[in-house]
């Protein structure tokens, strides 16, 4: 209320209602409009369990064109218990279709005028919403939604005058496939939706392969169906074209079940030899690809068996491009043939496209990986290095790789927001951070900027880290492994000193001194030790540039109870405290050497 008040005083009415009616993402408030946001968490949701609705029922679907069946005595009757079934399956799946209606009344949209920039404005008028929907998707929502397999089974075709079993065919083929178009259609803009709102129908690589798997399934299905369909539609030519051989006797009637207790069918029936003519071994009549149905008499087997064996037709024609079909000379069996291997080669090229791509993406970095390792040797074959080097390179790569998995994860973390990339490298670092001694005691202001800057470090076994004389650019802090620190004092003949460094510890002190200078000078220090690793070692690296910027920002660091704990872990000042105190005792020991002597002397 307070912003509509604020709205109505500061605009004229015609630009009023217009703000009023729009809105943006984060600050709509669904309690209060009952409008869903397009882009919200329960639409996404809903998209899809309506997608898997949608898939549900182009399965249901096509299974209507089991629900004939033929009979011993040569006659095609319905199937009482598969039609309960189906329509109590398919009336179920109709609500979501309703549902579905009613959502997309209530379902926010973005105005198009409002796309220049960012993600745009809702709009959530309802009237404007219900005009919209109107005019774009709902006549096909609407007629995908009507149970009209149920109202002609049950109440058009019984009350239809003529045969029960030639309507119930004609009509439910039509009407099923005039409805199935719709449905399909469907599933193209709902998975668009789902991809403006998530970026991907499936999250899981897998789950993409699955889907891409199901709908090339769901088209062997419904050309199984529509075999079954057709191959009972031929069968019932045979018997007509049996039936004009006897006109005298015999009626196209009698191919309904409801006639089979009539005794002018029995009499015909019992005279007749459309038994023998019709069976695909007599080569009366020419069954072409549906001769399989009438061999096996797949019309009389229990549902499952009939089920699947046309299904296992239609997978085995639809991947095979229909190269097995043997057709007549009956232009629309030929015409279905087509149809199998037009639509079979459009479907599984797509299905192997879509499957490569899937099952890719879940090996995409191990084959970057490969293809780098490859470049790698070339490279090394070509410049001739010697096999030691060879050797480090090629332990350097494959640890790397075992450590990250191909994954960058300065790339990633540099394409997120400053805050957001504190916070990760805050919930990264930090536990690590604060194992190494120097860094215990320090506050929560100064471990996030230092958290911040780490850039992570690995390294194999044998490898130098630096070098005594070279200039230190960076001060690592060991999380995993151990190192050897060695110096001779610059070469001094006679002077070594060496110790282990391990988890916790550090190594290039030398550039905090620098840092901690108040006047520092632009070269770099010098390391005063060499340091190199006794196995695979994890550490973090803290640049010169990045540990002179804390030193400069946080005054933390210039404290002198740090400067004496960074003295007493630091291996270069322990090694001169170790001489100096060495020193001072051989001066004490000199020194008392030479009283002892003047005593000796003097008491002679």
């Amino acid at each position: 209320m307070e912003r509509d008040d604020k709205v109505s005083q500061k605009y004229p009415p015609s630009l009023r209602a217009k703000i009023l009616c729009r809105v943006f993402s984060e600050d709509y408030e669904r309690g209060k409009r009952k409008i869903l946001d397009p882009r919200g968490k329960t639409m996404q949701q809903w998209n899809r369990v309506f997608l898997v609705a949608c898939l549900v029922s182009l399965f249901v679907d096509p299974l209507f064109f089991y629900l004939q069946v033929v009979w011993e005595e040569q006659c095609i009757n319905i199937g009482v218990p598969l039609e309960v079934i189906l329509t109590a399956v398919r009336s179920l799946v109709d609500v979501f279709y309703l549902i579905q209606i009613y959502i997309r009344f209530r379902t926010a949209y973005v105005a198009p005028s409002s796309r220049v920039f960012g993600r745009g404005e809702l709009v959530i008028d309802p009237s404007k919403i219900a005009q919209r929907y109107l005019r774009r998707g709902f006549w096909i929502d609407f007629i995908a939604a009507l149970p009209l397999p149920q109202v002609l089974i049950w109440v058009i075709i019984p009350n239809l005058k003529g045969s029960t079993i030639t309507n119930t065919k004609n009509v439910l083929r039509f009407i099923i496939i005039f409805q199935y178009l719709p449905r399909l259609f469907l599933i193209v803009p709902l998975s668009s939706q789902i991809v403006r709102a998530t970026g991907v129908v499936t999250e899981q690589a897998w789950a993409g392969a699955a889907y891409n798997l199901i709908l090339y399934m769901l088209a062997s299905h419904v050309l199984g169906a529509c075999w079954y369909l057709l191959s009972i539609e031929r069968q019932e030519a045979c018997w007509k074209s049996v039936c004009k051989r006897e006109k005298s006797s015999c009626n196209y009637q009698f191919f309904d079940c409801h006639k089979v207790d009539d005794p002018t069918r029995n009499a015909w029936f019992q005279s007749s030899n459309v038994t023998e003519l019709c069976r695909p071994s007599s080569g009366y009549y020419n069954f072409g690809i549906y001769g399989d149905a009438q061999t096996h008499a797949l019309s009389a087997l229990p549902f499952l068996k009939k089920y699947f064996y046309c299904l296992w037709w239609g997978l085995k024609n639809l991947s095979s491009l229909g190269q097995n079909l043997s057709t007549s000379t009956y232009i629309g069996e030929i015409l279905f043939a087509i149809i199998i291997a037009t639509l079979g080669l459009v479907l599984f090229a797509q299905l192997i496209g879509n499957m490569q791509r899937y099952l890719q993406s879940t090996t995409v970095r191990l084959e970057e990986w490969r293809v780098k390792r490859n470049d790698t040797e070339r490279w090394m074959h070509h410049r001739q290095l010697p096999p030691e080097l060879r050797q480090s390179i090629r332990k350097y790569d494959q640890y790397k790789w075992v450590a990250t998995r191909g994954v960058d994860e300065e790339v990633i973390l540099r394409g997120l927001p400053m805050d957001l990339r504190r916070d990760i490298k805050r919930h990264l670092c930090l536990d690590l951070v604060r194992r190494v001694h120097l860094f215990d005691q320090m506050d929560e202001r100064t471990l996030d900027a230092i958290c911040e800057r780490l850039k992570p470090a690995l390294c194999t076994k044998g490898t130098f880290l630096v070098r005594e004389g070279d200039p230190v650019n960076e001060m690592l802090f060991i999380i995993r492994g151990h190192l050897d620190s060695y110096t001779t004092n610059g070469g001094r003949t006679g002077f070594f000193n060496s110790c282990r460094i391990g988890p916790g510890d550090f190594c290039g002190e030398e550039l905090l001194t620098w840092a901690l200078d108040p006047s520092p000078s632009i070269i770099l220090p010098s390391s005063t030790r060499s340091v190199k690793t006794l196995s695979e070692v994890e550490a973090f690296a803290l640049r010169a540039d990045d540990l002179k910027f804390v030193a400069s920002q946080f005054r933390r660091l210039h404290s002198k109870q740090l400067r004496h704990k960074f003295r007493f872990y630091s291996h270069h000042w322990r090694t001169w405290a170790a001489c100096f105190v060495q020193a001072a005792w051989r001066r004490f020991k000199r020194r008392k050497e030479i009283i002892e002597l003047r005593a000796r002397e003097s008491s002679i």
